[in-house]
């Protein structure tokens, strides 16, 4: 029995990993942007680039050094002529040595992510009808670009409102109404900074399909949200008491400024592409599984759903799978919430979360759950996410470490490193939301 469970455990590794594999970024850019003379297309699309006087390129999120790198080394000798200013973490390899690089705090915000906003705004504005603004968008950039409107609010300001807003619980398009209406670069204020040079924007999407004014806090795109949004979501979610005073207040201002809509003169010039999203992870861990004598199903209705209640819900859709009697691979891909208090101290995120309560509804059974993320870091943990099976509660115990104190702890990491059951990864340089992996034999 037991080598039946690593077994299980190594084919959700290995489908985990083929799809991060399948889903990188580069490949994806090669075949759908290409430059040919002076021309730029994406897709069916052509920028003549001898019609602009600058090409500016701003890449910003998890994703932006891969982005920058690839986008630069497909243009070639006209990498000459484009000034970039590159928002991302950690090392960003690949990249020309005149790009301005900056290496921001996720998920607060730190003296970069302000310094590399400040580059930004500075830079967009000196642009005319003559120049062409690049932007290279994906997950992660709330935080690792950031300035509020509020010309006075302080750095320690600006990161206690994003770790107080991520540890809210709040699913991520709520939290980033919020954000958008607080920040001079988001919801679609780089767009408008940019105007009226032409732009066109590249995503990789780590937000729910159809929702791209979500990824990155929509930076470049109409905002659909309003000021009344705003209102109604810091009264459901109790904000005005976990916020700083001064930040509570501006949301509350009856003069808070409504962010850029579709109709806006800002957008006049703009177009979008979407490479990846969560559905492309989705798809490449299926083919794996699939590959593998797995009958694959797809559900992702509790995309945004708490942990404890997507736990719930996935568990009784495998075991109600199982009844047809053969191997089941259920993938749900998206994002689940975690209400985190402030008092505790212990090292995991969300996935791991997500596993160790699963463990606890399949303890004894023959099923395998793993979730991760597709950057490769899972709250303020080293690991991208773990594995659990049958015997992670009994395992616990015998460790001296039971599953019910690691929850209470928040200390996900703390155990299934203790089991040998997180999944490391590394940075992966991508971002398109997390994936979780349930298999049935």
């Amino acid at each position: 029995m037991s080598d039946m469970r690593e077994e299980l455990k190594q084919q959700a590794r290995d489908i985990f990993a083929h799809a991060l594999e399948a889903s990188r970024v580069a490949p994806v850019m090669e075949a759908r942007i290409r430059f040919e003379g002076d021309a730029l297309w994406v897709d069916s699309d052509a920028y003549r680039l001898s019609d602009y006087a600058r090409v500016v390129v701003i890449a910003t999120g998890k994703a932006a050094g891969v982005m920058a790198a690839t986008f630069l080394r497909l243009a070639g000798t006209q990498a000459a002529r484009m000034e970039a200013v590159v928002c991302g973490v950690g090392e960003m390899p690949g990249l020309p040595a005149g790009a301005r690089v900056y290496r921001g705090g996720h998920p607060t915000p730190n003296e970069a992510s302000s310094a590399a906003a400040e580059d930004v705004l500075r830079t967009l504005g000196s642009l005319t009808e003559r120049d062409l603004a690049v932007f290279l968008v994906s997950g992660g950039g709330s935080a690792l670009v950031e300035k509020f409107m509020r010309e006075d609010a302080t750095e320690a300001e600006v990161a206690a409102t994003h770790r107080a807003l991520v540890e809210s619980g709040l699913p991520i398009a709520a939290m980033n109404v919020v954000r958008k209406h607080l920040s001079a670069v988001k919801g679609g204020r780089l767009a408008a900074a940019a105007a009226p040079a032409e732009q066109l924007t590249v995503l990789v999407s780590d937000v729910p399909a159809g929702e791209l004014d979500a990824l990155s806090s929509g930076p470049t795109l109409p905002d659909r949200s309003t000021v009344a949004d705003v209102r109604r979501i810091v009264a459901q979610y109790g904000l005005e008491s976990v916020l700083p005073k001064r930040v509570a207040a501006m949301l509350l201002d009856p003069e808070l400024a409504e962010t850029p809509k579709e109709q806006d003169a800002a957008f006049a010039r703009s177009r979008w592409y979407c490479l990846l999203d969560s559905g492309s992870l989705a798809a490449a861990a299926a083919a794996r599984a699939v590959a593998l004598g797995w009958r694959v199903e797809i559900d992702n209705a509790c995309d945004d759903w708490s942990a404890a209640a997507a736990a719930e819900y996935l568990v009784a859709r495998l075991r109600q799978l199982r009844m047809a009697g053969e191997r089941v691979c259920l993938l749900s891909a998206g994002e689940v919430t975690v209400r985190v208090p402030t008092t505790v101290a212990g090292r995991g995120g969300r996935n791991q979360h997500f596993a160790l309560l699963c463990s606890q509804r399949i303890a004894g059974e023959e099923i395998t759950v793993l979730s991760g993320g597709s950057d490769g870091i899972d709250g303020n943990s080293v690991a991208a996410g773990g594995v659990v099976d049958g015997s992670t509660l009994e395992r616990a115990q015998q460790m001296g470490y039971p599953v019910e104190q690691a929850l209470a702890r928040f200390d996900s990491e703390g155990l299934l490193g203790l089991l040998d059951d997180t999944i490391v990864t590394g940075p992966t340089g991508n971002n398109l939301r997390d994936l979780r992996i349930l298999l049935a034999p």
